[in-house]
């Protein structure tokens, strides 16, 4: 199915309203009909006839109404148009965020970000004068003419052979110079599109490219491209001023041949003033939509390309990397975090990458186990499985006896408290960010969880407190203030499972011991997965796994892996910098 036909396919309601508009439209022509007849009937009896003013003032009071009632009809197309736009724009805008939402944070951290930004705010607001200008004008090229041609059919049929020459060259014209268009628009949004992306990957590498010296070098770049994008729309309007010229020069010259033809009929005698003369009012009308549709060609491109580069995102399949929620047959959870990985597989890129294979472990309920290994060994997958982010593609886990598939992912995830090694912050104030763990917080209860994370007299002592605004990413914190504030918003969620992901990887030695000692009353009758980098959050586990190459090695307490010659001992002595 072509973009065009999906797009009103998909939106019931937009295509309703648009449909409405167009018949507006079209009532609106009929009605010029109708004032084209009645105004050559006014003009025939007063010029020709000699009739007095009284004698023509009925049909001159129906042309006024016709005037009055044509321009409502036009006004209201517009606006039923505008709302087609509108109720196009929600409902794509409401699919793609919820589509990125599914694919989760694997597949945007693949994508650029300023690229998805700029797909889902200037992409989709080009299909406003996609949706309310051109596809109006292009249904009413079709069915405006074939009315026009119907009504001379009866007043002239001579004038019909012109028209239906000249007519179709001006349709392949508005063809062929419109392809140049539709390709130039295509690059022009490209163009866009990477400058976005571009723009935003220099700013937040900003300080990176400050200390390698690139940073004017980039600039050039973004310089470069923003003079190319320039020549590009340049073009285009070059392109769409030459496509209105011809059409103009085309329906004017047309237009010009039916005067000839219709004053040699007139002044031999072969055809009445009054047809003569509505002939000739009605020849631009059937001109006028293709006229119409070359100025909104450009937009129709634009549009069509962004609406493209949407279905691009909307398309992406589910099954590598979250899968459809088909199979959830329970809204209840487990009494139990009793969670067993049972020989799960997952693999990405059509399964050319295995990130874990024949992963099998348990966490006992109420149970720490930390993940260790070397970086690749799919720790972090493991992680990416219990949030609901990725499924397996073999395997299964079970969670309290229930198949953890079974289960809603949203309800499963209001289960889970996840730290990571860089947490987001929203560029909101304090107590936001802490909010977005708990609906309605106190600010009591942020207290406590501050205070139980290591950081309440830090948040204190901000100009504003909790009312302090952090900036983008929390960039008025340093990174150990970043993680006791996520453990803040753990503490403050207080759910059953904890998955600490590498939180202490690159904190210094005194942030490292804060953050142990705010997890000591964060550990207690929690289930908790930690995945350990550094060392020294797994001697606080209560069963230590090795990992490598996708799957578990070997798994013990920590004292007892130490005391064996094991993968761990020898991880812990790299670590330390020394002998076990």
């Amino acid at each position: 199915m072509s973009i065009e036909r999906r797009l009103l396919a998909e939106n019931l309601r937009a295509r309703k309203l648009l449909y409405g508009a167009v018949a507006l439209s079209f009532l609106a022509t009929a009605l010029w009909l109708a004032f084209a007849w009645l105004f050559s009937a006014v003009v025939n009896r007063v010029f020709i006839l000699h009739q007095t003013l009284d004698q023509v003032a009925v049909l001159c009071a129906l042309i006024f109404g016709l005037i009055v009632v044509r321009f409502a009809l036009m006004w209201g197309s517009d606006v039923i148009a505008q709302h087609s736009a509108n109720a196009l724009k929600r409902n794509l805008r409401e699919r793609l965020d919820a589509k990125l939402f599914a694919l989760g944070p694997l597949y945007t951290r693949g994508e650029r970000t300023g690229e998805l930004v700029r797909t889902a705010t200037a992409g989709i607001e080009a299909l406003d004068e996609y949706i309310s200008q051109f596809q109006p004008a292009r249904i009413l090229a079709v069915i405006v003419p074939a009315l026009v041609l119907f009504v001379i059919l009866f007043l002239d049929i001579w004038t019909l052979p012109i028209l239906l020459f000249t007519g179709p060259i001006l349709v392949l014209l508005l063809a062929l110079i419109g392809k140049r268009t539709q390709d130039l628009t295509a690059r022009r949004f490209l163009e866009m599109s990477w400058m976005s992306a571009h723009f935003m990957d220099m700013l937040q590498g900003l300080a990176t490219l400050k200390l390698f010296g690139r940073s004017k070098e980039q600039a050039q770049t973004i310089e470069t491209i923003s003079e190319q994008y320039g020549n590009t729309t340049m073009d285009i309007l070059r392109t769409a001023f030459q496509t209105s010229l011809v059409l103009e020069w085309g329906a004017t010259a047309a237009t010009a041949l039916v005067a000839i033809a219709v004053s040699a009929r007139l002044m031999t005698g072969l055809m009445p003033f009054e047809t003569a003369l509505t002939v000739l009012l009605l020849t631009p009308e059937f001109f006028l939509p293709l006229r119409q549709l070359a100025i909104k060609y450009h937009a129709g491109t634009a549009g069509k390309d962004a609406a493209a580069r949407v279905y691009t995102i909307l398309d992406v399949p589910l099954t590598a990397t979250l899968a459809p929620q088909t199979n959830v047959t329970r809204a209840l959870l487990p009494t139990r975090l009793d969670i067993f990985f049972d020989d799960v597989q997952v693999a990405f890129d059509n399964g050319e990458r295995i990130a874990l294979d024949g992963f099998t472990l348990k966490l006992a309920d109420k149970q720490t186990v930390a993940l260790v290994g070397k970086t690749g060994a799919g720790k972090t997958t493991v992680a990416n499985l219990l949030l609901r982010f990725v499924e397996p593609t073999r395997g299964k886990i079970i969670v309290g006896g229930i198949p953890l598939h079974e289960i809603d992912a949203d309800t499963w995830r209001a289960q889970i408290a996840y730290v990571s090694q860089q947490p987001h912050l929203f560029a909101g104030t304090v107590a936001e960010n802490l909010a977005l763990a708990k609906p309605d917080p106190t600010r009591a209860e942020m207290i406590e969880a501050a205070r139980a994370a290591h950081i309440h007299d830090f948040i204190a002592g901000l100009p504003h407190g909790y009312d302090t605004p952090l900036g983008e990413r929390g960039a008025r914190l340093s990174g150990g203030q970043r993680q006791r504030l996520a453990l803040a918003r753990a503490f403050l969620k207080n759910a059953p499972l904890l998955i600490l992901d590498e939180v202490t990887s690159h904190l210094d030695a005194a942030n490292e011991e804060q953050i142990r000692a705010a997890l000591a009353q964060l550990l207690p009758n929690r289930t908790t997965l930690i995945i350990a980098h550094r060392l020294a959050l797994a001697q606080d586990a209560d069963v230590v796994a090795v990992m490598e190459n996708g799957r578990v090695i070997e798994k013990g307490s920590p004292r007892a892996l130490l005391e064996a010659d094991s993968k761990y001992g020898a991880f812990v002595a790299a670590y330390q910098g020394g002998a076990r």
